[in-house]
Formats: structure tokens, C-alpha cells, sequence
């Protein structure tokens, strides 16, 4: 191992060893450090959404959850998700629940509306069946701030969502389930890569517009991750040599340099926002600290479509894969991820800071339409 490596890994067992304590703080107090958590995304924050839908992108069985409390839940991984561990950090005492089975009184605390296969462009993932488009999403938490406000009053339900935690992970299925599958979609007999990301990135911003027209104030956007060297793509497109399908990375990278301009934009156009960009592709990269023995291929015996064999025997040694099933991180490689989200050791993880910096920044109240 080179001394960056080691440093590396220094870093983060100090990381690992901050959050312990500031989860003891955390319940030592009793209070979480927000006092809701709205979750927007795709499978890799799915906590159940999908389960009761027509789809095969549900994962409602085992081996998935064979690490989780509660057994298969609806999350596509062995345990926790990245939002799961974000949730825990914060000092929630039970993860936020899907919208799907949320109750009346779990909605003051957040809810999850992230969806298998959606996307944010509504006909992505439809190859798989029925999922929860990010504008379906956006409709959803309509219904919510309307439910807070008939609960609390108008003023107080928009106060409390004013100081709130909001995150979105999106635009991984818009590659993956949708350009990158020809045989299904036309937006790449119809688009170029530069043009179709641009035509994303527009329609994104609108839709995180709309979430701050809905009270969002506090929200985390996720940039997306090394697409291309998920054991799915290198499976379906090859790699001609390289370690990863670089035609999917490059379309994360453009993807992104096209999203961070943005982010700049609403913060500037947008009253009282404090909007941030959390860099998953180069702590992807950095990845290499957790020494995994298995980076390219499935902890679980896969299906066509890159989820797990019902019943099927996952690999005993979980910490040591850095992929649960052809297109999810395992659970262990979900803690980096979160840790690193919520505390930047290196100033590129997040922009123009990290979730720590952002939840402890007050803000005004403005209205929700």
C-alpha cells in the first residue's frame, strides 16, 4: 500500500471514529440535528417505493436486506443505503420511511420518494415496468407539504419545512435506462450525448426550482458516480480494454460539469437557498481506501437484469466487494460514501461545502406554493 494510501486511510478511520462520537452526541441530546430529511432518487436511495408497483425493478426479497434489521425491505442492498446512513448521522432514531407506507405522523419527520429505474425524464425505466419518475416524485411531496399543512397551519408547516433536509440523487437511470438502451429508446437516434445531457440538466434545474417553490431550502444534489464501472455495464457494453466502460464515465463527467454551473445559478437566483453538489465520481475514485479484493463483479448471484437470484447465496465476505449486485453498492461501501458526503476530508467531495456546513446554516422563512 503507497503512503497516500495509507494516509488515506488514516483520514477515514478519523472520519469513522467523528461520526461515532457525533452519533453518541446525537443520543445523548435525543433531538436529530434537522428536524426532517425529504429524500428524492432512484434505486440507490429506494426504500420500499417500488414494492407494491408492476416492475422488476423491486427487490422485496432475499438475499437483499440480509443485512439489515429488518431483513429484504425494498432496498436494493445487502443493508443500509447512503440516505439510511445520512439518516443515522443526523440523529434520526428510525430511517425515514418510504412514501408509500409513510403514516400521518412519520411525514413530520420525512419521507423517502425515491423510486427503482425513475429518472428525470418520465419515460426512463419504463423497459422495466411501473416506477416513480422524479416529477411523479415532485407531485408526491405536493401532497405531503399540503397533508404538514393542514396539520400544523400554513405558517408553521412552512417554517418547519424551510429547515429541512432535502436530497436528490438522479440521472443514472437517464443513462443507463434510456440513451444507452437504443433498442428501447430513440434519445439516442435523436440526440447527441452533449445535447440529450443538456436537455437533462434544463429539465433538472426546473425540477429543483420546484422543490424550492415547495419549501425546500437546505438540498443536497448528488452528482453521478462512475456509471461505467458498475459490473451491469461492463457486462452489457464491455470495456475494450479499459477497467470501466469509459463511453458511460465520460457521460457522468459531462453530466456533471453541466450540473455544478447549476448549482451556482439557483443558489444565486433563489431566495434564501443554500443548495449543494456532493461529487460521488471522485470519491468513487478515491474508493481505493477501503482495499475491496472484489471491484468488478456482484457479491450476489445476478439476474439478466443485474438484481440478485431470489434465495440465491450471497458471498460471506460483504465488506470485501465493493458491489452487492450488478448496479448497487454494497452496504459498506454506502457508509464511505455518506461519511464522506456529510464530512468533505478532501475540499473536492463536496460544493461549495458539505452537509455538516449546510445543516448548521440558518435561513428565513419563505413560502411554498
Amino acid at each position: 500500500m503507497t503512503m497516500l494510501a495509507h494516509e488515506m486511510k488514516r483520514q477515514w478511520m478519523v472520519l469513522v471514529l467523528f461520526m461515532v462520537f457525533s452519533m453518541w452526541q446525537h443520543c445523548a441530546t435525543g433531538d436529530p440535528l434537522v428536524p426532517c430529511y425529504f429524500i428524492f432518487g432512484d434505486s440507490l436511495a429506494d426504500n420500499g417505493n417500488n414494492n407494491m408497483l408492476q416492475t422488476l425493478a423491486k427487490v422485496d426479497y432475499a438475499p437483499y436486506g440480509v443485512d439489515f434489521p429488518d431483513g429484504p425491505s425494498g432496498r436494493f442492498c445487502n443493508g443500509l443505503t447512503i440516505v439510511d446512513v445520512i439518516a443515522e448521522i443526523l440523529g434520526f432514531h428510525s430511517y425515514i420511511p418510504p412514501f408509500a407506507a409513510a403514516k400521518e405522523a412519520d411525514i413530520l419527520h420525512g419521507v423517502n420518494y425515491a423510486s427503482g429505474a425513475a429518472g428525470i425524464r418520465d419515460e426512463t425505466g419504463q423497459e422495466l415496468g411501473e416506477r416513480i419518475s422524479m416529477n411523479m416524485q415532485l407531485q408526491n411531496h405536493h401532497k405531503t407539504v399540503q397533508n404538514l399543512i393542514g396539520m400544523l397551519g400554513n405558517e408553521s408547516a412552512l417554517r418547519n419545512l424551510n429547515k429541512c433536509l432535502y436530497s436528490v440523487g438522479m440521472g443514472n437511470n437517464d443513462y443507463l435506462n434510456n440513451y444507452f438502451l437504443p433498442q428501447y429508446f430513440p434519445t439516442s437516434h435523436e440526440y447527441t450525448l452533449e445535447k440529450y445531457t443538456q436537455l437533462l440538466i434544463e429539465q433538472y434545474s426546473q425540477q429543483l426550482r420546484s422543490l424550492y417553490e415547495l419549501g425546500a431550502r437546505k438540498l443536497v444534489v448528488f452528482g453521478l458516480g462512475k456509471i461505467g464501472c458498475v459490473p451491469g455495464a461492463i457486462d452489457t457494453y464491455g470495456t475494450n480494454g479499459s477497467a470501466c466502460v469509459e463511453l458511460l464515465n465520460n457521460a457522468s463527467q459531462l453530466f456533471n460539469s453541466k450540473l455544478l454551473p447549476v448549482i451556482d445559478e439557483l443558489n444565486d437566483d433563489l431566495p434564501d437557498a443554500k443548495i449543494i453538489y456532493i461529487n460521488n465520481y471522485k470519491m468513487g475514485e478515491d474508493s481505493t481506501v477501503l482495499d475491496f479484493k472484489v471491484n468488478n463483479t456482484a457479491c450476489c448471484p445476478s439476474s439478466a437484469i443485474g438484481q440478485c437470484i431470489p434465495d440465491k447465496v450471497p458471498c460471506q465476505n460483504r465488506t470485501q466487494y465493493m458491489f452487492w449486485d450488478s448496479f448497487h453498492p454494497t452496504e459498506i461501501f454506502n457508509i464511505f460514501y455518506a461519511e464522506r458526503s456529510y464530512s468533505a476530508l478532501d475540499p473536492s467531495y463536496a460544493y461549495p461545502y458539505d452537509i455538516r456546513h449546510l445543516i448548521s446554516l440558518d435561513q428565513g422563512v419563505a413560502g411554498a406554493k
